[in-house]
């Protein structure tokens, strides 16, 4: 058997756009529904939802089955013994949070690495298909794709250094703790928020790297996308589940629940799972 190839990773280094979406709602029932819809990838939330190592291994078993989809899962912190776990599990594409400078980002390439390029432990798991994948070991470091968040004023300030650091293939920005951390809370769509957005964008670009974000305003979407953002996730499960039950309920009471009163249009991580 043979090592499985980043698909994912590699049309990021094509700047070819990838549409994906964002799961917290931590079932794999759900996710498998999310899976068939057709995105380029799928987020697995694991800082904002309740996930764990198990449900998170659940929804890679659905996912699997649907080849078009790549999985990525966001970690709730950057820790090296915590990346291990999530790499053997099988993942070849992690998103980790909180990301402020050049040392923080080296120091996840290390930790997503084997020797002697990295710290990763080695250890016959199911990313190695216990050994069925002969070469695992070997082959591993080229397909892991490392995506860091700027999400504050710091971050943004050292973004050059960060994008510098070899093995570090994407930027994610936050816009909902970037827009607190500039003294807007709860405004992302502010225009200093925006302008920062836009320049962190065509900085990244520059870089050759991949610019990311998360947005579930359809327009401001393809506004990132038009700026040479690479992966757009365009909406969440949970957000998609509360427009549609309210709707609904609309259409038969009159004093349904806001459709999404507490989701800002452009928020970076939703400040429902802040």
């Amino acid at each position: 058997m043979q090592t499985p190839v980043n698909l994912f990773k590699q049309a990021l280094q094509r700047r070819q756009a990838q549409i994906g979406l964002w799961l917290n709602l931590a079932n794999p029932y759900s996710t498998e529904i999310c899976a068939g819809a057709g995105f380029d990838w799928l987020l697995v939330d694991g800082e904002h939802s309740p996930n764990d190592l198990r449900s998170i291994l659940a929804q890679l078993h659905v996912i699997a089955g649907y080849p078009g989809t790549h999985p990525v899962a966001r970690i709730p912190v950057g820790e090296t013994a915590l990346i291990k776990q999530y790499l053997d599990l099988g993942l070849q594409s992690l998103l980790v949070p909180m990301v402020d400078t050049p040392e923080q980002a080296q120091a996840l390439v290390q930790a997503c690495r084997y020797p002697p390029q990295g710290v990763r432990g080695m250890a016959g798991t199911r990313a190695a298909r216990w050994g069925r994948y002969p070469n695992y070991g070997k082959e591993a470091n080229a397909q892991i794709c490392l995506l860091v968040q700027a999400e504050t004023r710091l971050a943004l300030g050292n973004l050059d250094a960060i994008l510098a650091v070899d093995g570090v293939d994407g930027v994610f920005i936050g816009p909902a703790d970037l827009s607190a951390s500039m003294g807007h809370v709860g405004n992302p769509g502010h225009p200093e928020v925006q302008a920062a957005i836009e320049d962190a964008i065509a900085r990244i670009g520059r870089a050759g790297k991949a610019a990311g974000i998360l947005t579930a305003d359809n327009a401001l979407a393809k506004r990132y996308l038009e700026l040479g953002a690479t992966f757009v996730a365009v909406g969440l499960d949970t957000q998609l589940l509360v427009r549609g039950t309210s709707a609904l309920v609309a259409q038969f009471k009159g004093n349904a629940a806001p459709a999404a009163a507490s989701v800002p249009a452009a928020a970076g991580r939703d400040t429902t799972y802040s």
